[in-house]
């Protein structure tokens, strides 16, 4: 059995991950996409073997062929789209982050809600081999009682005046900066391995660029269960980094590159190094099993709950700046 699906979006994640995910899927049939530059859709969709293309995301909505649409907009257009989407009764993925705050939240789960839909959000490393093989290892009690845990996920970005993507700049369109775009990503991640939140203290600010989004934040996590969480992101170093380290009573865990998906595992008695690498398409896992999860009527792997939970800490940070 396969899943009808269309894509609203046609930009960078969409070209690298979705649109040959959806196209390769043995449950997914690629009908159609839709993207703001009109004149480029049909070229799209031809490129990655989408039955059709549309002028306009509504025209892909109304079409009764489609069951579940992908929506790959800046974050500003996704309570909208959602909640059209809903209303046209079709399942939903919805990149990251699920909206610019937790009102638009909670229409968007209102929406989905009175017309019966399915709405998950594209967090897709809640499904990396590796993430599941340290929540084994923390279970298990091999390192202790988790005491703290470190995130650094940094990424260079200054394009020019001409790139398109300066709308991460753009406030009242992308809602932040690296802590709106890329750390609900790793907030995700900490709350899939160590659980709800207590308290939350957050820094954003600009370290070397003029722009209206930080370039720099930091969030300080106080989790239910005790231990803390340090979370670093910016676009302004030089040097790449996409670590997780989680230091136990007994012993610690160590990812140099979650993205590749190799650990160091250190206790009393040993150091072994352990491979769990994701798929080479990040998202074909993701859109694999919510495509499942829609066709046998299950839980999808990342729920809008997840998603208002990352908002709402997104909120405590950028909240503490206001203060």
């Amino acid at each position: 059995m396969k899943l009808n699906w269309g894509l609203i979006g046609c930009g960078d994640i969409s070209r690298k991950r979705v649109a040959p995910a959806l196209r390769d899927l043995k449950n997914c049939r690629f009908i159609g996409v839709s993207r703001a530059k009109k004149e480029l859709d049909r070229s799209f969709a031809q490129e990655f073997g989408a039955e059709k293309w549309y002028g306009d995301y509504r025209e892909l909505l109304q079409d009764e062929n489609i069951q579940a649409v992908y929506i790959a907009t800046p974050p500003f257009l996704h309570a909208e789209q959602v909640v059209e989407a809903a209303e046209a009764g079709k399942h939903i993925i919805c990149e990251k982050p699920m909206a610019m705050n937790t009102g638009e939240c909670d229409r968007m789960m209102q929406a989905c809600r009175v017309n019966g839909v399915k709405l998950s959000i594209a967090y897709y490393r809640h499904l990396y081999p590796l993430v599941d093989r340290i929540k084994e290892i923390l279970k298990s009690g091999e390192i202790g009682t988790t005491i703290l845990s470190q995130i650094n996920a940094f990424e260079y970005f200054d394009p020019g005046v001409e790139e398109y993507r300066t709308w991460y700049f753009n406030k009242e369109k992308a809602g932040g900066g690296p802590m709106m775009d890329f750390g609900c990503h790793r907030i995700e991640v900490l709350l899939n391995l160590f659980g709800a939140v207590k308290h939350t203290i957050g820094v954003v600010s600009n370290a070397f660029f003029d722009r209206e989004v930080e370039d720099s934040a930091t969030a300080l996590f106080e989790f239910e269960n005790g231990s803390r969480g340090v979370l670093t992101v910016t676009t302004a170093a030089y040097e790449s980094k996409d670590t997780l380290d989680i230091y136990g009573s007994k012993g610690s865990i160590h990812v140099p590159l979650l993205n590749r998906g190799r650990a160091t595992i250190l206790t009393e008695n040993e150091e072994r190094d352990e491979d769990y690498p994701p798929h080479v398409n990040f998202h074909q896992p993701y859109i694999e099993a919510v495509t499942d999860a829609i066709l046998t009527d299950s839980e999808v792997p990342v729920d809008s709950e997840t998603g208002h939970a990352v908002a709402e800490l997104e909120e405590e940070i950028y909240g503490a700046q206001e203060r």
